[in-house]
């Protein structure tokens, strides 16, 4: 698949991404009538939905990232030349922006207007760590063990931290930035993003130590019907 196609795919893909995540976030206060339990919960069902659906799209083109941590960790690991991950990054934040443009003019919002609403704090940090090390780890256990499940348990794993971490799991530097435009139910203030994104990258940086360890690369040979048996490692020799 050629660079460009893959660009494409990581705009648009991530650009979707964000009109769910922001639009479904929109619709839901809206329609709560100020019950912020009921509210999250519909953001929750329509971002874990609407993952799924986003990476079986675009997972065969570009791997379907849209998230700068991803990426990091994909080139790190060797799959992905490292002189594409800049670009990769690149198009996932426009993709970002765009996408929080388009679901405020869905629902008649000025294109950007910064967010007030306060995230910060230690327990904010390291759920944003606890949030992005377990999404890594999500990624290249399943990748490496039963691949054809990965978007699901993406999702699910998403949908799960939406409500087990006290930050609602933005488990992404893009999606980060691109919510600190939007002053509305999905939202960070500015200033807080820098913590939430340096937590994400520690996250993503120790998840990928941890899980290449866990679940060593199988040979090429191991791959049979979308799936990485067990049996494939038997005669492997893995360092203690």
């Amino acid at each position: 698949m050629t660079l460009s196609r893959r660009i494409v795919s990581e705009t648009l893909g991530t650009a979707l991404l964000l009109a769910v995540v922001v639009g479904s976030g929109i619709m839901a206060e809206r329609l709560s009538g100020g019950n912020v339990a009921i509210a999250l919960l519909a953001n929750t069902i329509a971002t874990g939905a609407g993952l799924v659906a986003l990476i079986l799209m675009f997972g065969t083109i570009s791997g379907a990232h849209f998230n700068p941590a991803v990426t990091l960790s994909e080139a790190w690991q060797g799959n992905l030349p490292a002189r594409e991950a800049l670009p990769y990054i690149v198009a996932q934040i426009a993709g970002a922006f765009a996408g929080v443009v388009v679901a405020h003019a869905m629902f008649g919002e000025p294109a950007f207007f910064a967010s007030e609403h306060v995230r910060s704090g230690p327990a904010q940090w390291w759920s944003e760590f606890v949030a992005t090390f377990g999404l890594l780890g999500v990624i290249i256990g399943c990748s490496r063990s039963r691949p054809s499940i990965t978007p699901f348990a993406v999702a699910a794993y998403i949908t799960s931290a939406y409500w087990f971490t006290a930050s609602t799991s933005f488990a992404n530097p893009a999606v980060t930035l691109a919510r600190a435009a939007t002053n509305t139910f999905a939202g960070i203030r500015p200033t807080d993003a820098p913590g939430f994104i340096f937590a994400q990258l520690l996250g993503a940086a120790a998840a990928t130590l941890l899980f290449t360890w866990l679940y060593p690369a199988p040979p090429a040979n191991a791959t049979v019907g979308g799936t990485v048996a067990p049996s494939a490692f038997a005669n492997q020799s893995v360092p203690d």
